[in-house]
């Protein structure tokens, strides 16, 4: 492992140490299909910390993801308390980062944090996702390279959301669904996504399904123990 990396690693550890030990409180308004573990609407950042975010293992897959992908841009939905964010920021080098957030303290919270690490290729929307999408692949004509979706775990939503970016992807753009066996409505959004004419490879690691466009490729899924 190189120097750049552990140091990144040694960042983002420290962090979700900072959130999984904070007491701090902050009102939530869960735009998405919610949390079946937390259900009032003020919050501690350490128990956001403990049922949100990007564990680890995955944490890392997606900074090597950002790392060989993130050329340019790349686009998260559902920013949470940055945790994933950092992964994608740090993994990219200097390709632009745009988060978007539903919540505005938790937006707040990832964002004051975020910065005060001397991060600076993130921009941050506290935005609903359809809206922010509009914004950044309509009107600010972003081509995204790599695109992960972790929020609103609905199946019309997902496969919304699919749909509407397809249209502004480029051939090598990399889409990865996060908690697809979260729930029944995942599990057959992403079985829905599989089956797109559009989408030539599938790759179904249990939590997270990532999908290529490439037009070239033969359609082919897969099912990999991670």
């Amino acid at each position: 492992m190189n120097k750049n990396k552990i140091k990144d690693y040694t960042l983002i550890e420290n962090y979700i140490q900072e959130v999984k030990s904070s007491q701090l409180k902050i009102n939530v308004n869960d735009l998405g299909a919610g949390s079946r573990k937390l259900n009032t609407r003020q919050r501690r950042i350490s128990s956001i910390a403990k049922t949100a975010g990007t564990k680890q293992k995955y944490g890392k897959l997606l900074y090597r993801f950002a790392k060989e992908y993130g050329k340019n841009d790349i686009v998260e939905l559902g920013t949470s308390l940055g945790i994933g964010t950092m992964y994608l920021a740090l993994g990219s080098g200097m390709a632009n980062i745009h988060t978007l957030e539903g919540c505005t303290e938790t937006y707040s919270y990832a964002k004051q944090s975020i910065e005060k690490k001397g991060i600076t290729n993130v921009s941050f929307y506290n935005t609903e996702f359809e809206e922010g999408l509009e914004l950044l692949l309509e009107d600010q004509k972003i081509i995204p390279d790599l695109i992960f979706i972790d929020g609103n775990h609905r199946y019309e939503k997902t496969l919304q959301y699919f749909n509407y970016i397809k249209k502004y992807i480029h051939n090598d753009t990399i889409i990865i669904f996060d908690d697809i066996n979260w729930s029944e409505d995942m599990h057959n959004a992403w079985k829905e996504i599989q089956q797109d004419k559009k989408v030539s490879v599938s790759i179904d690691i249990f939590q997270w399904g990532i999908v290529s466009c490439r037009k070239e490729q033969t359609k082919q899924h897969f099912v990999i123990k991670f």
